[in-house]
């Protein structure tokens, strides 16, 4: 059924949720996870002085999204799950969705963080995934405690 599982992973309590509740599914239909960290650098056109620091920006957002995906490489391993990890850079809606469609993913199982009564008003990456995703998406929501 879903043995190709993408997971948008970015160490949040949310994504942590999501990610969870994705592996746990993988373990017991023995799917492989695909961990995805999307670097997303500020937007363009930038000041001269914000541009020249890019690089380095770059640098650190790429050893963050390292030690998160070994982190849910690790919680994957636990369950005994075949973990790959990718990374990108962009809009993180726009390339959790092109990698699920270009990779052959079954499913995206993201976390999705409390709205509370107007989070029906309010757009998250969640909610943008779900809405142009031709892949299935499984979303776990916090609750109002979490």
């Amino acid at each position: 059924m879903y043995e190709q599982m993408l997971i948008p992973y970015d160490g949040s309590k949310e994504a942590t949720k999501g990610a969870t509740h994705g592996i746990e599914l993988a373990a017991e239909l023995g799917s492989t996870v695909h961990g995805l960290y999307v670097i997303d650098l500020p937007g363009a056109p930038r000041a001269m002085a914000i541009r020249d620091d890019e690089e380095e920006l770059r640098e650190e957002y790429e050893k963050y999204g390292e030690r998160e995906l070994e982190t849910l490489s690790e919680i994957a391993a636990d369950h005994g799950v075949e973990f790959e990890s990718h990374m990108r850079t962009g809009s993180p809606s726009e390339e959790i969705v092109d990698l699920a469609r270009t990779d052959g993913m079954d499913v995206i199982i993201m976390g999705s963080a409390y709205r509370g009564k107007l989070g029906n008003l309010l757009g998250g990456t969640t909610d943008r995934v779900v809405r142009s995703s031709t892949v299935p998406v499984i979303t776990q929501r916090m609750s109002s405690d979490e």
